[in-house]
């Protein structure tokens, strides 16, 4: 990496630190047993084979040009904080950033899984963060399910010639949007009760709604100015990794 590159790159982490302290880490990903076990079972099993995509991706990557792990760190890094953070929502609920179309802009969404899985290990063992036992379902939640979905409403937004900012904001934004609709749906089917699966959906999306809209256009907005930063410094990184396919 450059001068200007390792220089951008610690000055995105002092911010992303900055942004972090004082932050408890009670944000919303399923607590520790809160599913049953034969959901946290199935949803672990679920995972697996795109975990095992994941490892792929990331070991073509890697073989391919080992100068773009610098940049899947920080992917890493990034989701790892951003989604540290918590905002209050009703009912003493918390919702919080996901980070995760920002590495799958820039890797897939396969190599994604992996680094959501390693982040949500880490603030489950360290942060109080999440659960063990609902590893599965929060890593099929932000690590699979919304990556998979920025990934393809930007190469949707690609095809369309839609303006790549624009892309960028809405893969990252409805990214984080859907991640929390799964998270619903899995509380949902093993929570509601008396009610009806989707009765159970719809209280639980209100619950999330007010803070969640607002953190995924926020979350849109940042990963449009880390990108642009990234094709400012670190053109031939985002060519090794073929974000960007030729000078543009």
């Amino acid at each position: 990496m450059s001068g200007k590159q390792k220089r951008l790159m610690a000055a995105s982490v002092v911010l992303i630190l900055t942004l972090g302290i004082g932050q408890t880490a009670g944000a919303m990903h399923i607590m520790e047993g809160y599913l049953s076990g034969g959901f946290c079972i199935a949803w672990g099993v679920i995972c697996l084979p795109f975990l095992y995509a994941g490892v792929r991706s990331i070991q073509k990557s890697l073989n391919q040009n080992r100068k773009v792990l610098p940049l899947l760190a920080m992917a890493g890094a990034f989701v790892f904080v951003i989604s540290s953070l918590k905002l209050p929502s009703i009912t003493g609920s918390c919702s919080h950033m996901t980070g995760t179309g920002l590495g799958a802009l820039l890797f897939g969404p396969s190599a994604v899984s992996i680094l959501g899985l390693i982040v949500l290990l880490f603030q489950a063992l360290l942060l109080a963060h999440g659960g063990m036992t609902t590893l599965g379902a929060n890593t099929f939640s932000m690590a699979i399910a919304g990556p998979f979905v920025s990934f393809g409403i930007y190469k949707l937004c690609e095809r369309g010639k839609v303006n790549r900012r624009l892309s960028i904001f809405l893969a990252a934004a409805l990214g984080d949007l859907f991640t929390y609709c799964v998270t619903a749906f899995q509380m949902a089917i093993d929570h509601h009760g008396v009610n009806t699966v989707g009765g159970a959906f719809a209280k639980f999306l209100a619950v999330f709604a007010p803070t969640q809209i607002p953190l995924a256009v926020i979350e849109g907005i940042l990963t449009v100015l880390i990108m642009a930063a990234l094709e400012t410094y670190a053109r031939p990184e985002l060519r090794a990794v073929g974000y960007l396919k030729e000078e543009q």
